[in-house]
């Protein structure tokens, strides 16, 4: 089984381009915090290289910029090709099944952002002013500064 689940952030901005054939690529880049420190007490990132078609695509390439939340399921993908140098180069991409928009850096919420939260499908978000969760329990306050990443 070849299976990919990845929550992180957009390290550049997306980058979409169309096959001869008319059909839209977009790669991008997601950086991933890990759960534990160095002996530093340091979190370190890994950084993956991400692949969508189609429609995906092109939702990604309109609703998303450097510093976006999004969660990537997918699968490995490697590929190898010859440099200009003459060297065999290999690369290992996650080629995204689907991509869920979660939100983007300096969002306190997700009510100010218009994009869609299931961008494969490209539904968008009904927004209702009322809080659905306002009977269940105390309200908990988070700053980014509690967040991992």
């Amino acid at each position: 089984m070849n299976k990919v689940i990845l929550i992180g952030r957009l390290s550049q901005d997306p980058e979409m381009r169309t096959t001869p054939n008319g059909v839209a690529t977009t790669t991008f880049n997601i950086a991933v915090s890990r759960n534990f420190t160095n002996q530093n007490g340091e979190r370190e990132t890994d950084f993956f290289r991400c692949v969508a078609w189609r429609k995906q695509a092109e939702n990604i390439a309109r609703y998303c910029h450097k510093g976006t939340q999004v969660a990537v399921e997918g699968r490995l993908q490697t590929n190898n090709y010859e440099a200009q140098d003459g060297t065999r180069r290999y690369s290992t991409d996650i080629v995204c099944d689907n991509v869920s928009f979660l939100g983007s850096r300096g969002d306190s919420s997700n009510q100010n952002s218009s994009a869609p939260q299931n961008m494969e499908n490209d539904v968008e978000v009904n927004e209702t002013s009322e809080d659905p969760f306002k009977d269940f329990g105390d309200e908990v306050t988070l700053t980014d500064d509690d967040l991992p990443f």
